[in-house]
C-alpha cells in the first residue's frame, strides 16, 4: 500500500486555507494534471496525480472530513470512510462548470479513474448502478497478547461490533411488501450528470444515494438503512513472531456493504514481560550467580520462552558479562530465522560472612598479594570491584 501525502501539501495550500482557496488550488491542478492534457508517456503519472489531488479536495472541501483529518490524519479518514465515501458529497460540479474548454473525451478518463470507487464521472447512463460497486467499511480492532503467545502464535476469539445486512428487509431498507419508487432526481440512474465544454461528470445522486429508487415505507428493524448493528465473534489466528503494532488483515470481516464486505484489521499489542525485554527478534534478560561460581565457573539455570535451560558459566566471569544463546529468541514473522536470547550476568556479593568464610577470603587475599594493612578490608574491596 502506497503512503499518502499530506492533503494540504498535495494542493499546495496552508492549513488555514479557506474553502475558496481550496477550490481554486484544485481547479488549477486539475487543469494541469488532467490525463488528456499531457503527453502519452506522462499519462499514467498524471492519472495517479489526478486521483491524489481529487481525494485531497474531496476531504478538504468537506468541513466534517477536514476536521477529522486535521485531528487524526489519514488514519481518521481511512477508519471512518470507505474509499468511495471519501468522494461522496464532494462538490466537483461547481469546479468543473467554471473550467470550460478543453478536450472532449474527458468523461471516459474520469470514469476509468474513479469508476471502481462508486464515483462515476461520465456522460452516459449505465445500466449498472454505482451502488453495485460499493464496498463495506474496513474495521480496526486492537488485541492484547503475552510475549509467550507472540512467541508460539495463538488463536483468539475477538468480539467485533459491526453493521450487518438487515435480515428483515434483506438489505433493501424497505418494509417487506412495500414498494420503491423511481428517484425523480436521477430518474433511476443512481447518478446525476453535469456537462460543460471541458468534460461531463456524473456523481452519485444526492437524493437516493445512488440507489435509483426511493423507499416508500422504511423497514422497522433497520429504519431504512438496510443494515443493523450487531456484535460478532470472530476467530483469528495470530502467527508466531508478531510484535507491537503488527497488523493482521482478516478479509471480508469488516462492515457489510451493498455488494461486498470491508476487511477487519487486527492490531497487535504485546504486554510488557516480567523478565524479558524484546529487541526486534532478540530477547534480553539477566541472571544472578554466586561469587564462587563467577570465580570457579559452573552452570546456571536460565529462563527461556520455551522453558528452562542450563547455561555454562566460564571461570573468571565478570559482573555485567552478556552471553548470547543462539536461536532462543523470537521467530521472524517473515522468514524462518529465529533471534537470540541475551543473558546478562549479575554477581551476588555476600553481605554476611561467617568467621570461617572471612578467614578463607583473607587467606586468598594474602595468596594474591593483597595489602591487608589498609583500613578497608579485603572483603569491602572485593565487593567494590563488582559494583
Amino acid at each position: 500500500m502506497s503512503v499518502k501525502g499530506d492533503y494540504y501539501q498535495i494542493l499546495g495550500v496552508s492549513k488555514s486555507a479557506s474553502l475558496d482557496e481550496v477550490k481554486k488550488a484544485y481547479r488549477e491542478m486539475a487543469l494541469k494534471f488532467h490525463p488528456d492534457r499531457v503527453p502519452a508517456e506522462e499519462k499514467k503519472a498524471a492519472e495517479e496525480k489526478f486521483k491524489g489531488i481529487s481525494e485531497a479536495y474531496a476531504v478538504l472541501s468537506d468541513s466534517a472530513k477536514r476536521d477529522l483529518y486535521d485531528q487524526y490524519g489519514h488514519s481518521g479518514i481511512d477508519q471512518k470512510y470507505a474509499q468511495e465515501d471519501i468522494f461522496r458529497g464532494a462538490d466537483f460540479s461547481s469546479i468543473f462548470k467554471e473550467m470550460g474548454g478543453g478536450s472532449g473525451g474527458s468523461g471516459s478518463i474520469f470514469e476509468e479513474l474513479f469508476g471502481e470507487m462508486g464515483f462515476d464521472i461520465s456522460g452516459s447512463r449505465q445500466s449498472r448502478s454505482s451502488t453495485a460497486r460499493r464496498r463495506g467499511r474496513d474495521l480496526q480492532i486492537a488485541i492484547e497478547i503475552s510475549l509467550e503467545e507472540a512467541f508460539t502464535g495463538v488463536e483468539k476469539i475477538i468480539t467485533v461490533p459491526r453493521y450487518e445486512s438487515c435480515a428483515v428487509c434483506s438489505g433493501s431498507g424497505a418494509k417487506p411488501g412495500s414498494k420503491k419508487t423511481v428517484c425523480s432526481q436521477c430518474r433511476g440512474a443512481g447518478k446525476t450528470v453535469v456537462s460543460n465544454g471541458f468534460f461531463q461528470m456524473a456523481q452519485t445522486c444526492s437524493r437516493c444515494g445512488g440507489e435509483g429508487s426511493i423507499i416508500g415505507t422504511a423497514c422497522p428493524d433497520c429504519r431504512g438503512e438496510g443494515r443493523v448493528k450487531v456484535t460478532k465473534k470472530i476467530k483469528v489466528k495470530l502467527p508466531a513472531g508478531v510484535d507491537n503494532g503488527s497488523q493482521l488483515r482478516v478479509r471480508a470481516e469488516g462492515e457489510a456493504g451493498i455488494n461486498s464486505r470491508g476487511d477487519l484489521y487486527v492490531v497487535i499489542e504485546v504486554r510488557e514481560h516480567e523478565i524479558f525485554q524484546r529487541h526486534n527478534n532478540d530477547i534480553a534478560t539477566s541472571v544472578n550467580i554466586s561469587l564462587a561460581k563467577a570465580i570457579l565457573g559452573g552452570e546456571v539455570e536460565v529462563s527461556a520462552l520455551d522453558g528452562k535451560i542450563m547455561m555454562k558459566i566460564p571461570a573468571g566471569t565478570q559482573c555485567g558479562k552478556t552471553f548470547r544463546l543462539k536461536g532462543k529468541g523470537m521467530p521472524d514473522l517473515h522468514s524462518r530465522e529465529i533471534g537470540d536470547e541475551l543473558v546478562k550476568v549479575d554477581i551476588e556479593i555476600p553481605t554476611r560472612l561467617t568467621a570461617q568464610q572471612k578467614q578463607l577470603i583473607e587467606e586468598f587475599a594474602h595468596l594474591s598479594g593483597e595489602d591487608l594493612g589498609s583500613k578497608e578490608s579485603f572483603t569491602d574491596k572485593f565487593k567494590k570491584s563488582f559494583r
